[in-house]
């Protein structure tokens, strides 16, 4: 019997191993039990409801416990850059497949880390969450904790950026022009981090109206949009370009003459709006994000 103990001991730390390898981590952004939590006890709602093995979340809604699920990228291949992961989805569900999943298997394949930040939306019905209010706390929480244990996940704290999508861009936007550079009185170590992306990226974002202005300490961001097809989120982007460029920020403007909405990376059958993912990958490396260190 105690043969057979030590043999069981010996083999836990490579399940416990494997575990890690094929389940992403996922780490909560507020402790439990936090003034700004809400509905903690309410289960979220996935499409599909029961994914079977193999089977990928492709959307998520009625979000109450906020956080981020990492995914590093091969030692190997590590940059130290790292970048959090927005989904959009009109602020009712986070289109966690082809704007979270897709894009951290990208960014991974470029030796970047990604977070993909599973935020509370404000349209959720019976609540009163606001882009501005909570779901802006979620994104600024999670640069932080980046930060915050940048070395346990082989990040350089000077190169934790951000990239949202459509209302995801909103809050990519927001991160990008309100932001602390943390309190260093802070009980908390993860409040003494700053929220200040080092980049942002914004794809086909759009907002209700808010204050855009930037100030002229925010961060390189890179933005793009389609044009005719996508009006609405276009005149955003070129808006939000605008401010950042009487600002005097370093700014990347892509408006592509077509392309639709959504889709992330997904192949948009040739139409060049298909391509943006490469440009900001020129753009990360313009900025010295991907150097290995």
């Amino acid at each position: 019997m105690l043969r057979q103990t030590l043999h069981l001991l010996l083999l836990l730390p490579s399940l416990a191993t494997f575990a890690s390898d094929s389940t992403p981590q996922v780490v909560y952004l507020w402790p439990s039990g936090a003034a700004t939590l809400q509905g903690a006890e309410e289960k979220e709602i996935t499409v599909p409801p029961q994914p079977r093995p193999g089977e990928r979340i492709t959307s998520i809604k009625n979000v109450h416990t906020p956080s981020i699920e990492v995914h590093l990228p091969p030692p190997d291949k590590a940059t130290g850059a790292a970048v959090v992961v927005a989904p959009g989805g009109g602020h009712q569900q986070l289109v966690w497949g082809t704007e979270g999943i897709d894009i951290a298997d990208w960014l991974n394949s470029l030796g970047v880390a990604a977070f993909i930040l599973k935020y509370r939306l404000a349209q959720t019905p019976n609540y009163h969450y606001t882009v501005e209010g909570e779901a802006l706390q979620d994104t600024q929480r999670a640069i932080r904790i980046v930060r915050a244990r940048a070395k346990e996940w082989g990040v350089n704290p000077g190169r934790v950026g951000i990239l949202g999508f459509s209302a995801g861009g909103a809050l990519a936007a927001l991160a990008d022009i309100r932001f602390d550079r943390g309190n260093p009185n802070a009980t908390d170590p993860v409040d003494q981090q700053s929220c200040r992306p080092d980049f942002a990226g914004l794809v086909y974002a759009g907002w209700a109206p808010m204050d855009i202005t930037a100030p002229k300490d925010a961060a390189p961001a890179f933005l793009t949009s389609a044009g005719s097809d996508d009006q609405f989120h276009a005149r955003q982007t070129v808006e939000f370009y605008n401010s950042l460029f009487r600002a005097g920020v370093p700014a990347d403007l892509h408006i592509y003459a077509h392309g639709g909405h959504g889709g992330g990376i997904r192949s948009r059958n040739g139409i060049p709006f298909g391509t943006w993912h490469h440009r900001f990958q020129e753009w990360l490396a313009d900025l010295g994000m991907l150097k290995k260190p």
